[in-house]
C-alpha cells in the first residue's frame, strides 16, 4: 500500500526507519549501511524529507543526526500510516489482545530500529498458551505478510532477562494497565 504512494523505495525505508520508533535518531552512514544502498540515494531522500518538514536535522560532532519531526501536523498519520504498512495493528489485533494474560508485548530487532526485514521479533510477557500463540502467528503473518518470531517470558523470567534483551531501541506495542 505505501510503496503504491509513494514511488521511492528508499524514502519508504526511511518512513518506516523512523516513523515505527520515533525516537531514533541515525546519520547517512549509518542509514547506508542498515539499507544496503548508496549514500547519495539516502541523502537525496533525506534532503526531501527534511525540506518537507518531516524529518529534522542536527550537528552532532562531525555528523548530522536526523529524526522525526514530532511537532509536524502529520506526525501522528504518519506513525499511524507505517503501524499499518508494517502490519503492528493487525499483530495487536490477532496475537496479543487474544492472548490473554499478557502483562507487556515488545517488537525487538529490525523492526524495532526501523529495518523492515520481513521478520519480527516479538516478545511477549505473561502467560501464554503455546499452541493458540503458534496458531494466532501463523494467521497474523499471512495477513501482514512478514513471519513472527516469538519470545514468551513469565514474569520472574522477564525480571531476569530485561537486562540482556537490548529494549533500548525496543518499541513497546502494548501494556497492561495493571
Amino acid at each position: 500500500m505505501l510503496q503504491s504512494l509513494i514511488t521511492s523505495k528508499t524514502r519508504v525505508k526511511l518512513l518506516v526507519k523512523f516513523f515505527l520508533n520515533p525516537g531514533t535518531k541515525s546519520y547517512l552512514r549509518e542509514i547506508a549501511g542498515d539499507f544496503g544502498e548508496s549514500t547519495n540515494a539516502i541523502r537525496v531522500e533525506l534532503n526531501r524529507l527534511t525540506d518537507a518538514k518531516i524529518l529534522i536535522s542536527h550537528q552532532e560532532g562531525r555528523t548530522i543526526q536526523y529524526q522525526v519531526n514530532q511537532k509536524h501536523g502529520f506526525f501522528h498519520d504518519m506513525v499511524s500510516l507505517v503501524t499499518k504498512y508494517v502490519g503492528f495493528d493487525q499483530l495487536i489485533i490477532h496475537i496479543i489482545d487474544k492472548l490473554g494474560n499478557i502483562s507487556k508485548a515488545y517488537v525487538i530487532g529490525d523492526y524495532a530500529r526501523g529495518i523492515d526485514s520481513g521478520l519480527i521479533d516479538l516478545v511477549l510477557v505473561g502467560n501464554v498458551e503455546t499452541r493458540k500463540l503458534e496458531n494466532l502467528s501463523e494467521r497474523a503473518e499471512a495477513l501482514i505478510k512478514r513471519k513472527i518470531r516469538t519470545l514468551v517470558l513469565d514474569i520472574d523470567e522477564w525480571n531476569k532477562l530485561k537486562e540482556r534483551l537490548e529494549l533500548d531501541g525496543s518499541l513497546l506495542l502494548w501494556e497492561s494497565e495493571n
